[in-house]
C-alpha cells in the first residue's frame, strides 16, 4: 500500500498543469494505444492495452452514431427526440432503457434533484436543444406543471407520459453512459486495461502501462466559458471505477448583470444559486456517477454530503466557496482512499 501511495504521489507531481488525465509516462507503443477525437460536442480520449498490439476501435464512429440515434436530443431522428415529439410508434432500445431506469432510480434517491423531465426548463433558460425564450415567473410556473419524474414510466418498451407537454433530456446522464458503452465495446474486444475519457467523464478498468492504477485530475472550478483554461485541484488514483464531475464554472451566461448557471433546479424551475462549485462522484459505472454529480449540484453541499456518505459504492468530492469567499473542499469518508499520499489528503481535507 505504501509503494502504491508513493507511486501515485509521483504521478501527482507530474500532473501539475494537465487538464484531464494524467499518466506516469507515455504508454508503451507496443501494447498500449491512444485513440482520440470529437464526439457529443466534446473531446474523447481512450487509452487501452490492445490484446493483439493492434487497434480494436475501428467501429467506434458507428458506435457513437448509434448512441446518438438513441439518446441525443440534438438528433431529430433519435429515439428521445421522437418521444419528445409524442411519436406513438417509437420503441426504446436497450441503451435508452438503461439510462431511463437509472435516471428514475437516481431521481427517487435524490427527491427529484435529478429529473430527466427538466428538458422544457433547460430549454427556456437557454441551455437545451431549443433556443432560449424570454423567462418570466409565469412562464416558469406554466412549465413546472409538466415537470416531474413521477409523470413518466416505461411500459413494454414505450415511454408513457401523463401529458404530451412532457419532454425528456438525457444530457445529465448520457455522456457518462457513453463512457460505459465504449468500455463495454472494448471489453467485447478482449481489452481488460483501459481508460475512457469523454469530456472529463471516465470509465476505468485494470491498470496503466506501468501496471499501476490510473491517475485522474480533478479540475479547479475556474470560471471559463471558453473551456480553454484549466488547473488541477487534486489528483486521484484508481482502478475498476467510473468518475464524473458536474459544475457551473463552464456552462453559464450573463444577462442584465446576473450570472445564470446551466444547472436547473427541477423543483423551483430556476438555475441553482448556492456555494457548491463542483461535485466529483466515483461510482461503479459512469452513468450513475454522472447522474449523481448533477443531482448534487442541485442539492447543494450539506444535503449532498449526507446522502453520498449514506450510499454504498458511491464517494464524492465537493469544491465550494466558503463564507470568506475562498475555495474549499469536503469529501465523503471513503474518498480518502483515492488520494495519492498523506500530503495530498492534508492539503485538501476540510477541517
Amino acid at each position: 500500500m505504501q509503494n502504491r501511495k508513493l507511486l501515485c504521489g509521483f504521478l501527482a507531481i507530474l500532473a501539475v498543469g494537465v487538464a484531464w488525465t494524467i499518466f506516469h509516462r507515455e504508454p508503451s507503443k507496443e501494447k498500449y494505444l491512444v485513440e482520440q477525437g470529437r464526439v457529443h460536442g466534446t473531446m474523447y480520449k481512450i487509452s487501452y492495452q490492445a490484446p493483439t498490439g493492434m487497434p480494436v476501435t475501428a467501429s467506434l464512429d458507428s458506435l457513437f452514431h448509434a448512441f446518438d440515434l438513441s439518446l441525443s436530443t440534438f438528433n431529430d431522428s433519435s429515439i428521445i427526440s421522437r418521444i419528445n415529439r409524442n411519436d406513438s410508434t417509437v420503441e426504446v432500445d436497450d441503451w435508452f432503457a438503461s439510462v431511463f431506469n437509472t435516471g428514475l432510480e437516481v431521481s427517487a434517491n435524490t427527491d427529484g434533484a435529478f429529473d430527466m423531465t427538466v428538458a422544457p426548463l433547460v430549454n427556456v433558460w437557454g441551455f437545451g436543444f431549443k433556443k432560449s425564450e424570454s423567462v418570466t415567473p409565469g412562464k416558469v410556473d406554466s412549465i413546472l406543471k409538466h415537470v416531474g419524474y413521477q409523470k413518466v414510466k416505461l411500459v413494454d418498451k414505450k415511454v408513457v407520459k401523463e401529458d404530451t407537454a412532457i419532454m425528456l433530456d438525457a444530457a445529465a446522464i448520457a455522456k457518462g453512459f457513453s463512457c460505459d458503452v465504449v468500455a463495454q465495446y472494448l471489453e467485447s474486444k478482449g481489452v481488460t486495461n483501459y481508460l475512457v475519457d469523454i469530456g472529463g467523464e471516465f470509465a476505468i478498468r485494470g491498470l496503466n502501462s506501468q501496471g499501476k492504477p490510473w491517475a485522474i485530475g480533478i479540475e479547479k472550478p475556474i470560471e471559463d466559458s471558453t473551456m480553454m483554461h484549466s488547473e488541477l485541484q487534486s489528483v486521484i488514483c484508481m482502478s475498476d471505477k467510473a468518475v464524473a464531475t458536474s459544475g457551473n464554472y463552464r456552462q453559464f451566461y450573463h444577462k442584465n448583470g446576473k450570472k445564470y448557471s446551466h444547472t436547473i433546479n427541477p423543483h423551483t424551475g430556476y438555475p441553482v444559486d448556492h456555494n457548491l462549485l463542483s461535485a466529483t462522484v466515483i461510482a461503479p459505472d459512469c452513468k450513475t456517477a454522472d447522474a449523481y454529480a448533477t443531482a448534487f449540484m442541485v442539492m447543494g453541499l450539506e444535503k449532498s454530503l449526507l446522502l453520498a456518505n449514506r450510499m454504498q459504492d458511491l464517494d464524492a468530492y465537493f469544491i465550494y466557496e466558503d463564507e470568506s469567499g475562498n475555495m474549499s473542499v469536503q469529501y465523503t469518508d471513503g474518498f480518502a482512499q483515492y488520494f495519492p499520499n498523506d500530503a495530498e489528503i492534508a492539503a485538501t481535507q476540510e477541517k
